[in-house]
């Protein structure tokens, strides 16, 4: 695969960087960042849910400067307000927008697990994004489990989280992906939060070969 994948950093946990051809860069979900990851260049954030590792004020200072823009599902539009973004964009899954150097659509990545639901049905309204960056599709979600919603997504690049408390097991992330079938797979949510480097590499081990898996865990 020819694919160049030298743009994409896996922070920590669910902080996933792409950066952007003439600048800058897009963060997604940034949290547990270090002072050494405070570079300021968020051309836009992106916000998957208001859980507090999705979430964090704290973090998405340290990546936000003057000109910052954030995505984030409509839903939680007072806690975005509170980030104080230069302009602030509220989706809702479906919902396109054209960005400068980049197109967004906003995904459902909700649990629809009855159990949990009925516990915390504010997870029916979590969002996972398909940015299209240069001709490429890059899917990046926040916590999600199986459903039919997301088997329809469509990327080159597919960023999920895996083994967490709201999110896919290892087998069940492996099957999506193959079901999915984009050219290569990128594992978060494991490391120092939750979940653990064997779940990515259970799902490593999983994937179909033809699809090119890579652990860009920094820390």
């Amino acid at each position: 695969m020819s694919m160049n994948l030298d743009n994409i950093r896996v922070i920590t946990h669910s902080a996933v960087r792409i950066a952007l051809p003439n600048g800058g860069a897009l963060y997604f979900d940034p949290f547990d960042l270090t002072d050494a990851d405070a570079a300021h260049d968020a051309r836009y954030l992106f916000i998957t849910h208001p859980h507090y590792d999705h979430l964090s004020p704290k973090d998405a200072e340290r990546v936000m400067n003057e000109k910052t823009e954030v995505i984030a599902p409509a839903t939680i539009a007072g806690e975005v307000a509170a980030l104080g973004a230069a302009k602030t964009h509220l989706l809702a899954p479906g919902d396109e927008l054209e960005l400068d150097g980049a197109t967004v659509l906003a995904v459902p990545s909700y649990n629809t697990d009855p159990a949990r639901l009925e516990k915390h049905p504010q997870e029916r309204n979590w969002l996972g994004y398909v940015v299209t960056i240069g001709g490429v599709r890059y899917y990046v979600a926040g916590d999600t489990d199986e459903n039919d919603d997301i088997d329809q997504v469509s990327c080159d690049v597919a960023i999920i989280p895996i083994g967490g408390t709201y999110t896919m097991d290892p087998h069940q992330a492996a099957s999506f992906v193959n079901a999915i079938r984009p050219q290569a797979a990128i594992p978060t949510h494991y490391g120092n939060i939750v979940g653990s480097f064997e779940d990515a590499e259970v799902f490593a081990s999983k994937v179909d070969p033809s699809i090119k898996v890579v652990t860009k865990m920094e820390r």
